[in-house]
């Protein structure tokens, strides 16, 4: 499965070898960016191996800069720094705007930076998700993240359905572990006209799997859906083209790929058809009324005839300097560059994993690069839990989910090649003392 903006980068020759690492890296025009990050140290004061960029970024240099900058701020000019400060509070988040439309393939009307990643799944299905008598379902992927599960959940309850009847999950076939984008498309064309929302994480946060937006994009609008995405695992890590695919309305958190911080703000898109619609439902909070008018304080809302028209309150902004840190880091990098990479990298981790002889993995995560992003997951013929332990000892961060998958991220904007070849020979040494027993 391939799509126009994740095309497999050309074919890489790997070896198994410390100098090829090397070679790598020496040839990476991205190489510079890894001292941007700070790195946790092992126990001999080196920097860990983090394979964990899925899950938690790490801290880009600049982010206690910006962050002392606001607070310095805060102590020189009080209230008046929502004017005078070095970046005035009152239109901080307008910084990030055309950073973040880069980011997801948008226009900048149609994306913003607030809330966090829940708190804006729900503000969109009450903007897209109106269910009818007859046009009611909605369709996401079996194996969700669980917060995508309780939100949908929750806003079907709300409406008065049952959510055994309401919500469609997309399984895979039997003996598969992935979906196959002409089963969901076949199912879209099965359900018709009684699905009102069709909502995908575009990439499944447990198998790594990136679904073929596009195509199901289109599906989704012809059978007369409305489409929506979860990028939690998406944004800063695969090529998007939001607006160019038609999706009408996106959210994505700011701490795993985007490397914000815990608890990071997050981001929305919504397409320029709805975001210049100030008829479209939804919460309204004064941050989102017309900014002309604002601070009269009028009764009556008035909706900000863009993405900003969403947002509730004014945002927080040492939260807002963290995501600016790292956002100009994409933004230099640029995400076609990053992307490149990634296909090198992540290949690069799966090649090495599946030269371990044995047969002790099963990789969950498609093969074509075009069905993924940074992250391969595979499960282990012994206990995962145990790996992941024994990686974490020698300074090699990764995670684990239930049942029994590891999930590695070779991140491109601070992971090389080396940290590649260095984990994937920890691996290798565990396995031969595992199957040695």
């Amino acid at each position: 499965m391939k799509t126009s903006d994740n095309k497999t980068a050309k074919v890489v020759a790997y070896e198994a070898s410390e100098s090829f690492a090397k070679k790598m890296d020496a040839e990476d025009p991205l190489s510079s960016f890894r001292s941007q990050f700070n790195f946790p140290k092992d126990a001999h004061g080196r920097d860990v191996l983090y394979f964990t960029g899925n899950s938690l970024g790490l801290q880009p240099r600049n982010a206690r800069k910006y962050i002392e900058e606001e607070l310095d701020d805060w102590a020189r000019l009080g209230v008046e720094g929502h004017f005078d400060a070095r970046h005035p509070w009152l239109p901080y988040h307008e910084n990030l705007t055309d950073m973040t439309a880069r980011l997801v393939g948008a226009k900048p009307a149609e994306v913003v930076v607030m809330n966090t990643l829940t708190v804006n799944l729900h503000l969109m299905m009450v903007s897209f998700y109106r269910p009818s008598p007859s046009r009611y379902k909605i369709v996401v992927e079996q194996g969700a993240f669980p917060s995508d599960q309780y939100a949908v959940d929750s806003q079907v309850r709300h409406h008065g359905f049952d959510p055994a009847d309401a919500i469609v999950e997309l399984k895979p076939r039997a003996g598969e572990v992935i979906l196959r984008t002409e089963d969901i498309v076949g199912a879209l064309d099965q359900l018709g006209g009684s699905v009102a929302l069709v909502l995908l994480g575009q990439v499944n946060y447990l198998t790594g799997q990136a679904f073929d937006v596009p195509a199901i994009c289109a599906a989704a609008h012809s059978s007369g859906a409305l489409f929506g995405l979860n990028l939690a695992h998406g944004a800063g890590n695969l090529l998007l083209n939001l607006h160019e695919w038609d999706v009408d309305f996106a959210v994505w958190c700011g701490y795993k790929y985007l490397n914000a911080g815990p608890g990071a703000l997050a981001g929305c898109y919504i397409h320029e058809r709805h975001a210049t619609n100030p008829q479209l439902p939804r919460f309204a909070g004064w941050w989102g009324h017309d900014k002309a008018s604002r601070f009269q304080m009028g009764p009556k809302f008035n909706a900000i005839p863009t993405a900003e028209g969403w947002q509730l309150s004014n945002p927080p902004i040492f939260q807002l300097a963290a995501l600016r840190a790292s956002l100009e880091l994409f933004d230099r990098a640029t995400m076609p560059a990053l992307r490149e990479k990634s296909i090198k990298l992540t290949g690069y981790l799966e090649y090495l994993l599946r030269s371990i002889p044995g047969q002790y993995f099963q990789i969950l995560t498609p093969e074509d690069p075009a069905a993924r992003g940074c992250q391969l997951s595979f499960t282990t013929k012994g206990n995962g839990r145990k790996l992941l332990e024994y990686l974490k000892s020698k300074g090699a961060f990764c995670d684990f989910r239930e049942p029994n998958v590891i999930r590695a991220t070779p991140a491109p904007l601070y992971i090389s090649f080396s940290d590649v070849y260095k984990f994937a020979n920890l691996v290798s040494e565990y396995v031969k003392a595992e199957t040695a027993r």
